[in-house]
């Protein structure tokens, strides 16, 4: 139960304005028995109880990665979400429910009419301007279609409440509808935020909503195979605004996430470059916009698709859902035709009203926008980046006529809506519960014969009460959509439930599903993190080491911090013979922690690491998604941390950044499915920690030093590489150099040692598909056999023998020397042959016809 507090609410705190709708009263002076039973709950809760619950809700949406990018941040910002849920009643929502259905049903017809026989236009029902000005109407897409009655797959609709309390539409969303993927998670985190209200109202789900979506989609496949169909999800990138949700469906769904690059048209075939073959591909739920889907015959700049894509399509060898071309759907001057569409193929107006909408095309819409231009709302017909809506209202005279020159100059453009004042819902804002405006999106998803609608949707609420534009990139926040049943729901199957396909099941080793371009990112994962541990752990030993009681001799000082430079490779740094800056070393070391801009600095290696684990999102458990929240976290703290310098104790703000590391590294070796994607990580780890070794041993060894300042810096590198306790208690009767060397070059039972790291490398390329790997000793296996061989036929007096000409050891350089190498070969090596190295493709001719549209 979710516990009382002393602090309470008093039921009717929230307000009745009487101006406007509001969703707990409606135009009536008593609030709706459903939001009496809600407010009742959180007046139980108290003020205390309800930011509690705000506060647990922003955890769990930061600790499950779920972020929205604005394009106007420059960082990804944690996906708001208001703990006070929307209430619907299951009879109205029966009736919204009914108009969603038919309005998909009813676009389904247009999308294919306007790609098939065209007769809205040929009988005068809709003016052909409107479709063939519009960008979103691809002319290359013409006689297209997808198996079975449903073109439109996935359909969304934006919907106020007007004054009367009767939903009307404002706009629909059918090339790549988002927000689904957002009211699931919104969904997930509510049941845990508010358990017993949620319970208690007896809140209709959403799983079947995502079962139909995925039946849906392996039945398209199945139109093209027997086998097991492989369905994929396309998304622009982790820069995307919605890649959270890209990322968190194909996960849900249990389809691979790809981008353009990760695809590619041969043979009449659309393939994904998986680890050492491609997989041919069936169905593309795509997430990116229409005319970014092929380079060759739609937007000739675009990097986000696939060159000769639409001529698979045209083939019927590969489905896309929604189809190509379903963008001219979403041109918001269909509304002001869709009474007479609908009479058209239904014989009646639709159920579900929309928004009294002018098309500036037409001649006498376009006077009566001119004339009223301060109480409509001016849309344009084509939705691009920086484009958004215009409120008259909030316009200056001279504004106004600026834009009426706009709207003269290109009426085709342009449509003006009536504005509705939307209704308010209760949300919570400076610790109490106040009006605010709020859109519904709900969501449909064809079925076997018709539509299903999800059961609630996404709300945005505005974060102001005179908020106009409520979207997620005007600072909109979202809000959970619970539909209230009057009874319990009969118990639904569980998405995991349903099969993936209809083949029989066979022994076969299961393909792997995901691209190269996944496994490159994990075992880059798995080398930054590596790189970032050992940068760290050598800057924590050279601080202890510089701040210790012990006087350092100047030499071994200037050492230790060439040592810094050559290990994270930041130069040219401390290799320059610069007297002040070795007296005053500590703005370039503080540079090799914080200049995210400087190659090899932690900053940069650690942002490389959350970049690499963004592309891999959809592979990475919530716990692995949650520790890279904290390294996140960590990060931006230690600028903080270190903003006085490095004078009091700098070694212990880099703690927190190395134990989250050690928790990032102990979930991949324990938590971590042994298949390919763990086995490039590791793969990565090893490389990057034999490097590491290496280069350590190289700058702080081969040098010989006087003796006793020789063990004080064979002491910092055991330090460094935690063998230090080892090495004092194995050898404390003969702790010299020799010793150190066996214990971090050939002793096998030290998982810090190099010898260790590469037969780990060794295994993991024997259990790689043969294949990839191919028969025989292939030039990796050559490497890593030439660099085992080489540490167990070196001997330790030939790795500690001083040349007193040059005062090196020259067994030991000429040993690392050559490890070095054959690990920078072994890894490039690992890159040509599983990695997919991305052309991208260039036009003959630059154009700007994309722009003129």
């Amino acid at each position: 139960m979710d516990k009382p507090s002393v602090n309470t609410l008093n039921t009717f705190d929230y307000p009745n304005s009487g101006d406007g709708y509001d969703e707990v009263y409606g135009n009536q002076p008593l609030m709706n028995d459903h939001w009496q039973h809600m407010l009742e709950g959180l007046k139980v809760l108290g003020k205390q109880g309800i930011q509690e619950r705000h506060l647990k809700a922003e955890r769990i949406l930061r600790d499950d990665g779920a972020t929205y990018n604005s394009v106007s941040a420059p960082l990804s910002k944690t996906w708001q979400l208001d703990p006070v849920p929307v209430l619907l009643g299951s009879e109205e929502w029966g009736e919204i429910e009914e108009g969603l259905l038919e309005r998909s049903e009813l676009f389904n017809l247009v999308l294919k009419d306007l790609y098939g026989n065209r007769d809205l236009i040929r009988h005068g029902i809709i003016p052909p301007e409107l479709i063939y000005s519009h960008p979103g109407f691809l002319r290359a897409c013409q006689g297209m279609s997808l198996p079975g009655e449903h073109q439109l797959i996935m359909h969304a609709t934006d919907m106020v409440r007007g004054t009367d309390g009767k939903m009307l539409v404002i706009g629909d969303r059918t090339q790549a509808p988002s927000g689904a993927g957002y009211a699931l998670e919104n969904r997930t985190v509510m049941s845990r935020v508010l358990p017993s209200l949620f319970r208690d109202n007896h809140v209709h789900r959403l799983t079947q909503f995502f079962q139909t979506l995925r039946l849906k989609l392996n039945s398209l496949a199945s139109h093209l195979t027997t086998d097991q169909p492989r369905v994929v999800i396309l998304t622009p990138g982790s820069y995307s605004e919605t890649y959270f949700e890209h990322a968190y469906l194909a996960s849900y769904l249990g389809y691979p996430l790809v981008q353009g690059s990760d695809l590619r048209v041969s043979n009449g075939y659309l393939w994904m470059k998986s680890l050492g073959e491609l997989e041919r591909v069936d169905v593309v739920l795509r997430r990116i916009d229409d005319r970014f889907a092929d380079p060759v015959e739609l937007k000739s700049d675009s990097n986000l698709g696939v060159p000769g894509l639409l001529e698979v399509v045209r083939s019927g060898k590969v489905i896309i859902a929604n189809p190509l071309g379903s963008g001219v759907l979403e041109n918001p001057a269909l509304l002001r035709y869709l009474p007479q569409i609908s009479v058209h193929f239904l014989g009646r107006e639709p159920r579900l009203a929309s928004v009294k909408t002018y098309w500036c095309g037409n001649s006498q819409d376009l006077a009566y926008v001119l004339d009223n231009i301060q109480r409509l709302v001016i849309k344009p017909t084509f939705q691009k980046q920086g484009t958004e809506s215009v409120f008259g209202s909030q316009l200056s005279e001279k504004q106004r006529e600026l834009l009426k020159t706009q709207l003269k100059s290109t009426p085709f453009n342009y449509v003006a809506q009536e504005y509705i004042r939307p209704s308010t819902t209760p949300s919570w804002s400076g610790n109490q519960l106040v009006p605010r405006p709020t859109v519904l999106r709900g969501f449909s998803v064809a079925g076997e014969s018709s539509y299903r609608v999800m059961p609630g949707g996404l709300t945005r609420a505005g974060n102001a009460s005179g908020s106009l534009n409520l979207t997620n990139q005007q600072g909109a926040v979202s809000k959970d959509t619970w539909i209230i049943a009057s009874e319990p729901e009969v118990q639904e199957i569980s998405l995991r439930d349903v099969p993936v396909w209809s083949a029989p099941i066979t022994k076969q080793q299961p393909r792997a599903t995901f691209p190269c371009r996944v496994v490159e990112n994990l075992f880059w994962m798995g080398r930054y993190a590596e790189r970032a541990e050992s940068a760290l752990r050598l800057l924590r030993t050279v601080f202890v080491q510089f701040n210790s009681t012990y006087h350092m001799p100047e030499p071994t000082r200037q050492l230790l911090l060439r040592t810094v430079t050559q290990v994270t490779t930041t130069y040219p740094g401390f290799t320059v013979e610069d007297p002040e800056l070795y007296a005053e070393p500590e703005s370039e070391l503080l540079a090799v922690i914080l200049d995210a801009e400087r190659n090899g600095s932690i900053s940069s290696n650690l942002n490389a690491l959350i970049h690499c684990a963004d592309q891999a999102r959809e592979l990475l458990s919530a716990d692995t998604q949650r520790v890279i929240n904290d390294l996140r976290d960590e990060l931006d703290a230690l600028t903080g941390e270190l903003q006085h310098g490095l004078n009091a104790a700098p070694e212990e703000a880099l703690d927190p950044l190395v134990t989250t590391l050690l928790a990032l590294s102990g979930l991949w070796q324990e938590s971590m499915i042994r298949g390919l994607g763990w086995r490039f990580m590791d793969m990565g780890r090893r490389v990057e920690k034999a490097v590491q070794a290496v280069r350590l041993l190289r700058a702080t060894l081969v040098q010989v030093l006087p003796e006793d300042e020789q063990l004080r810096v064979l002491e910092a590198v055991l330090l460094s590489s935690e063998a230090l306790i080892t090495f004092r208690r194995r050898y404390h009767y003969d702790s010299d150099m020799a010793r150190g060397l066996e214990l971090l070059i050939h002793d096998n039972s030290n998982p810090r040692s190099i010898f260790y790291q590469i037969e780990l490398l060794r295994q993991h390329l024997s259990e790689l598909p043969s294949t990839a790997h191919g028969v025989g000793l292939e030039k990796e296996d050559r490497y890593l056999l030439e660099a085992s061989s080489a540490i167990q036929l070196s001997t330790l007096d030939d790795l500690v023998a001083e040349d007193d000409i040059n005062a090196i050891r020259v067994g030991l350089n000429r040993l690392l020397t050559r490890l070095e190498h054959l690990l920078q070969e072994t890894s490039t090596q690992i890159s040509n042959k599983y990695f997919d190295q991305v052309k991208v493709h260039q036009q003959l001719v630059r154009t700007n016809w994309d722009e003129e549209l």
